[in-house]
């Protein structure tokens, strides 16, 4: 895979990056969903693809993206097929700085040093490259507005994006009520991006352990209709972590 194309959880990052502040918009569910965008990247890649509501390897050659490429070998080594569910809502600690750094790496954020609390060091993110956010948002504008069938990365993400619970910071107060169904509406364009966002809003609501009476994992099937919006998490989060912790300087891939 060139790295000529943005992948989509690195647009998906942009997106939820607020470029006043530095922080990440739905910092909690940002997590899951950048999870289910790798899935997607993997299956436009031709690496991966839907078996019902599970995943299952079909070409496990890497694509060239170290961090997909990690993604790509763990599911390779589960053997059989994984449920979107269980895989996105499994531990994924770092990913979201992991993705930070690389773009940080990459010239499109820079890291602002600062404090939590006036005592812990932090770092947040700020935007360098914004003509790129600008595309991206005017990608999801141009979607919702002419209501035309976006490409497949474009239906991906928006559906990633209304799974995460962006609608609300992307298009918010009851001025963007409209624009935030039609975000959620956009699921339905893209297969993959469906099942995947499902499956985050699944994890959110806890139907990844949820037993069904036989002890079976209970899951909704992944193509049902979906109408109310996901509950909001935190509103704001520093993008960062404290200097300390080990997953505020996660090896960027």
């Amino acid at each position: 895979m060139g790295r000529s194309r943005r992948t989509i959880p690195e647009e998906l990052l942009l997106l939820a990056l607020d470029p006043a502040t530095g922080t990440t918009a739905q910092p909690q569910s940002l997590d899951l969903g950048l999870a289910g965008a790798q899935l997607v990247e993997l299956a436009l890649a031709g690496r991966i693809a839907p078996d019902g509501d599970r995943i299952a390897v079909v070409v496990p050659r890497p694509t060239g993206d170290p961090t997909l490429d990690s993604a790509l070998e763990l599911l390779r080594r589960r053997g059989a097929p994984v449920r979107a569910v269980h895989w996105i809502g499994g531990p994924r600690l770092g990913l979201r700085q992991t993705y930070l750094s690389h773009l940080e790496r990459c010239g499109m954020v820079h890291a602002v040093e600062g404090q939590m609390c006036g005592v812990l060091p932090t770092t947040r993110y700020q935007a360098t490259e914004t003509a790129i956010s600008r595309e991206i948002r005017a990608r999801l504008d141009n979607a919702i507005r002419t209501g035309v069938p976006p490409d497949p990365r474009t239906a991906a993400l928006a559906a990633l994006a209304h799974a995460v619970g962006l609608g609300k910071h992307l298009y918010p107060g009851n001025e963007g009520r409209s624009s935030r169904s039609r975000l959620r509406d956009l699921i339905r364009h893209d297969p993959m991006g469906g099942l995947v966002a499902h499956a985050v809003m699944d994890v959110q609501n806890g139907a990844a352990t949820q037993p069904r009476r036989g002890g079976a994992p209970a899951v909704r099937p992944a193509h049902g209709p979906r109408t109310p919006e996901p509950a909001a998490g935190p509103g704001h989060h520093a993008a960062g972590q404290p200097h300390r912790s080990t997953m505020a300087r996660a090896a960027a891939h």
